[in-house]
């Protein structure tokens, strides 16, 4: 039985352990205690900004802070879920705060209500990932830069009807393992042919491979020069929707 688990100032209780037992049966105890210890800041409380909610609460982050200057209309309410239907003049965040709060009364679920413009830079140091919705492309690179100098995880996202998009920088250097099934050595009895030089695999066994990828920055992802012949040949390859984001986030 658990009754805690300490890492890095970071505690999982008994009760903790029993409420996300599948998810850490899924993606392991260190990576629930990972989530368990970050604060994340969530701008924009609409459609998809309340799912990202929810699904943050659900999944057991340390905190949760809903930013939204918006006031409540027939429109934005119909929307999302965390709006109750007589909250119409008031503000989203703070009309969402109570329905998302209770999704998850571990999680500490705080709404602020300023503009994301009007934060200074080291408003956003605080937090170990910020993820972004309805937000113009300047201050997207703007807040994505500041937060790659402090390692911070970004993600930007939006959907405008049938279209949409997300695009995550976790860094230069972002660490990670990767479930593969296991390799058997061959026997030193085997044959010497064509079958016995392959490798071998257990289907029923995996290890995991710790691995490390780099992400460019959002700003390096909206300027590509597409008159460059390197770029021009993938060209193809790039959703229609990559150009309709550089208009639609102007």
């Amino acid at each position: 039985m658990i009754d805690t688990i300490e890492k890095e100032d970071n505690i999982i209780s008994e009760e903790e352990a029993a409420q996300y037992d599948r998810q850490i049966r899924l993606w392991g105890l260190d990576a629930q205690k990972r989530l368990r210890g970050s604060r994340v800041l969530l701008v924009g409380l609409r459609g998809l900004g309340a799912e990202v909610a929810k699904n943050l609460i659900l999944a057991g982050v340390k905190g949760l802070t809903l930013l939204d200057h918006e006031q409540v209309t027939e429109e934005s309410r119909r929307a999302q879920f965390l709006i109750p239907v007589d909250a119409n003049g008031q503000n989203q965040a703070q009309a969402s705060l109570e329905r998302a709060q209770l999704l998850n009364p571990m999680v500490e679920v705080k709404a602020d209500t300023d503009t994301v413009e009007s934060k200074p830079d080291d408003f956003f140091f605080q937090f170990d990932a910020v993820c972004l919705t309805r937000c113009s492309k300047d201050l997207m690179v703007r807040v994505d830069q500041l937060c790659a100098s402090r390692n911070i995880k970004v993600f930007c996202g939006d959907v405008y009807g049938y279209h949409g998009y997300m695009f995550s920088d976790l860094g230069q250097e972002h660490h990670y393992v990767e479930e593969k099934p296991k390799v058997v050595k061959g026997s030193s009895e085997a044959n010497d042919g064509p079958e016995a030089k392959k490798p071998k695999v257990d289907p029923n066994e995996t290890t995991m491979v710790k691995k490390t990828i780099g992400f460019c920055s959002l700003k390096e992802a909206l300027e590509v020069d597409w008159t460059n012949e390197k770029a021009k040949s993938n060209l193809k390859r790039i959703p229609v929707d990559y150009f309709l984001l550089q208009g639609v986030t102007a």
